[in-house]
């Protein structure tokens, strides 16, 4: 039973150490060592899967964006849980992040801001990227949009085409004929 106290804990490489004031310090079997201020325990930390970390981690995915079309920078402070002199910084490091500015000054951010967003602090605070890094990334991204699929025609036998091509022939004869 740990002597009662104020509970400190401090993370250090894969271990969690916890300090309970005023105890006597004790090993792992429980073992008292000389006097000391703190009481040591040591727990490991839990090894996660990568995916079970994001899905533990990905705070972004569960944002609900209102159905508006502009929103004030303390709306999306509030649905991105950031401060509001973030989104000011990001406006600067990010090209993507352009919110337009009412006539009193106040910036309106829309979805597609909000969105820009969620995906930067996504980029930055969960996947690990350094804003240079998060930069090139969604510039990628973009550019990956921008290539378009060619579109699949169904494979027609040449006689179909044969066919059309000779009908239309007919029909320009048909018609210069007329003239």
């Amino acid at each position: 039973m740990l002597p009662a106290g104020r509970l400190v804990a401090l993370e250090c490489g894969s271990r969690i150490w916890l300090f309970l004031r005023r105890g006597r310090a004790r090993n792992a079997h429980g073992a008292t060592n000389a006097p000391s201020a703190f009481l040591k325990i040591a727990f490991q930390k839990i090894k996660m899967s990568p995916r079970a970390r994001a899905t533990a981690k990905s705070v972004t995915a569960d944002v609900l964006i209102p159905e508006k079309l502009y929103f004030r920078i303390g709306e999306v402070s509030r649905l991105c849980h950031l401060p509001a002199y973030v989104l000011r910084f990001w406006e600067t490091e990010f090209p993507q992040l352009k919110p337009v500015k009412s006539s009193t000054g106040q910036r309106m951010y829309r979805r597609k801001d909000v969105e820009s967003v969620l995906r930067i602090k996504q980029l930055l605070y969960e996947e690990g990227f350094t804003i240079p890094g998060a930069r090139q990334h969604l510039r990628s991204e973009v550019k990956g949009d921008k290539k378009q699929t060619p579109l699949p025609f169904p494979a027609r036998p040449t006689s179909d085409l044969k066919y059309v091509r000779q009908g239309l022939r007919d029909i320009l004869t048909m018609l210069s004929a007329r003239r």
